[in-house]
């Protein structure tokens, strides 16, 4: 199996509508997140996917935060914008902007808020 993973980062600001601690005031942070995506085979160029493309769809969607109160941007209009529901939404939207044969390899979408701290969403619980 091959393994490939990509990286993006957007600077944005929250807060928890349903928290009760100092996460329940706006602040800031500088989001990384990371998308991986696995394949048996690769093509005949060598690569599973070209990381570019992979980068430009992570991108496109990161881009939708990138300072912005995400408080403001859906979906977190409606729910809270917590790293695992970021996870979620991007793992979810990559699904979608993959060729079906791939979209089915993707492993995971990583959120990290900051050094030492990230929430993943994927169909499996391997790092």
């Amino acid at each position: 199996m091959y393994t490939i993973a990509v990286q993006a980062h957007y600077d944005s600001a929250h807060l928890l509508r349903d928290y009760e601690g100092k996460c329940a005031r706006l602040h800031g942070h500088r989001y990384v997140v990371e998308v991986a995506l696995r394949t048996p085979e690769v093509r005949t160029s060598g690569m599973a996917y070209d990381f570019s493309d992979l980068k430009r769809h992570l991108e496109e969607l990161a881009d939708r935060f990138d300072h912005q109160n995400l408080n403001e941007v859906p979906p977190f209009t409606e729910m809270e914008s917590t790293a695992e529901n970021q996870a979620r939404y991007f793992f979810d939207e990559m699904k979608r902007r993959l060729p079906e044969h791939l979209a089915e390899g993707l492993l995971y979408a990583r959120v990290m808020e900051s050094p030492g701290q990230w929430a993943q969403y994927g169909p499996c619980a391997s790092p």
